[in-house]
């Protein structure tokens, strides 16, 4: 009985892990280059009964198992879909048309590190929607620059190109080639914040994808499906909360009813 009500809690309690992945899911279907997530559920491994305080005979009585609980946070890197927006600054990286997921590429962003003003440390990201600073610098919205093969950018005044291989052309000259960057697994990729993700061990490739200015790539994130998710948790979560107010009926009932002398 009581193990009923760890499993009960225990399941309950991964459910609402779950759907606050799905709600993040659903707050970030506008962002532009955002990757859904999804939980993967694991059990818990066999625990091993054994007899105590038994001096006679201290053998194993059997094994048992205590519900699930959360394994992972899987991303998905299949591509949205680009939207055109014929604005100069939105780029998007077409990965041979969305086919190629299990060596995605991402723009490369320099972010100051804190602890040193003068390094900057690499992530990376799909949301190409990028902005001028008042240096002329090619920055994301939160400000952090986007790096080329030189470092950050830096832009003169006036149009610019890019053609599909991230080369920057201005006036006729290239400025600068933007970092491409494209992994072998991204299943080493974990989200850092901002949109941005870093490398924990993931090795490149050579960058067989194209970029295009003037398109932006929208998240991934189906509405209809989610909400189907979030319906399916409500109703496990609903399902595992009445088997604890069972066990705790019946928890109740034998503490106060059996035994009882009339």
């Amino acid at each position: 009985m009581i193990r009923g009500l760890y499993t009960s809690a225990w399941s309950m309690l991964a459910n609402d892990r779950k759907m606050d992945v799905i709600t993040n899911n659903l707050a970030n279907v506008n962002t532009a280059g955002y990757k859904k997530d999804t939980v993967v559920f694991e059990s818990f491994p066999d625990l091993l009964t054994k007899r105590i305080n038994d001096t006679k005979n201290s053998s194993n009585i059997g094994s048992m198992e205590l519900s699930s609980d959360v394994g992972e946070i899987f991303t998905y890197f299949t591509q949205g879909q680009l939207n055109q927006t014929n604005n100069m600054l939105d780029l998007a990286i077409d990965d041979n048309g969305g086919a190629n997921t299990s060596s995605p590429a991402f723009f490369t962003v320099g972010v100051v590190d804190p602890s040193d003003n003068s390094n900057l440390k690499e992530y990376y990201t799909k949301d190409g929607s990028f902005v001028l600073n008042s240096d002329n610098q090619l920055v994301t919205k939160d400000g952090n620059y986007v790096l080329g093969q030189s470092g950050p950018i830096t832009l003169e005044p006036g149009q610019f190109s890019i053609d599909d291989m991230g080369n920057i052309v201005q006036d006729g000259a290239v400025v600068d080639t933007l970092r491409i960057t494209q992994f072998s697994d991204p299943a080493m990729l974990r989200k850092f914040g901002d949109n941005m993700l870093e490398n924990t061990g993931s090795e490149t490739s050579d960058f067989t994808g194209s970029v295009l200015q003037g398109f932006s790539e929208g998240s991934n994130v189906n509405v209809i499906s989610e909400m189907v998710d979030m319906i399916t948790v409500m109703r496990a979560y609903e399902a595992n909360q009445k088997v604890l107010q069972s066990h705790d009926s019946l928890l109740e009932k034998a503490v106060n009813e059996v035994g009882v002398v009339r």
